[in-house]
């Protein structure tokens, strides 16, 4: 059976990243939206992606930036990925010669048509922050709304934490999970052993 792959976003602290390299994850996500509580400065983000793994994928998460910006962090910061959280168009974000993931808003009000709009993205992640607003709320959405055939890699986000992940997983057979304050002690401080036992419940669910 396939391991569903781990992102850990929402990375602000060195040692957070220095513990997620000795996991078994596959990514890590560093914030460039100002607003965000885990926005990073492109100094910091340049020192955080230097001291991950060589394994470990480091994605950039953007939501209604400018090109002028996001290129700017690309001349900067070493990433593999982008990730889009806004209302971006297919071409805006194939416009950077990266991999990218297109955020699908599936709060209250969710425009699930969109997702079909971004063929050249390498998945989908599903979040659970209403359209227009940015993820990292902590809360879950409704996963019977994710349509069986979506025609891309699903990464579920929204609200999964090391006690309901493994019941997302059995539940929804994603491609990745996607957590940022479910293995924090507050915004942005990820905690250690909210980071290992998330792992190991995303581990055992792959069993089911």
């Amino acid at each position: 059976m396939a391991k569903t792959r781990i992102k850990f976003c929402g990375i602000t602290r060195s040692q957070d990243v220095q513990f997620a390299n000795n996991l078994d994850i596959y990514a890590i996500g560093l914030v460039f939206y100002p607003p965000s509580p885990r926005a990073v400065s492109i100094s910091r983000a340049r020192q955080l992606a230097s001291e991950s793994a060589s394994f470990i994928t480091r994605v950039g998460l953007f939501m209604n930036q400018d090109m002028r910006t996001i290129e700017q962090v690309l001349n900067e910061v070493d990433l593999d990925m982008l990730q889009f959280h806004g209302q971006e168009d297919e071409a805006f974000c194939n416009s950077f010669g990266k991999p990218y993931l297109k955020s699908i808003a599936m709060g209250k009000d969710n425009d699930l048509s969109k997702a079909t709009e971004y063929d050249s993205a390498d998945a989908l992640l599903l979040d659970s922050n209403e359209f227009g607003q940015p993820g990292g709320s902590g809360k879950i959405f409704d996963w019977k709304k994710i349509p069986q055939q979506l025609g891309k890699p699903i990464i579920l986000a929204g609200g999964l934490n090391p006690e309901n992940v493994a019941e997302a997983i059995c539940k929804v057979h994603p491609f990745a999970v996607d957590v940022s304050s479910g293995i924090e002690s507050q915004k942005g401080i990820k905690d250690e052993s909210k980071m290992k036992k998330f792992v190991e419940a995303v581990r055992t669910a792959d069993e089911c």
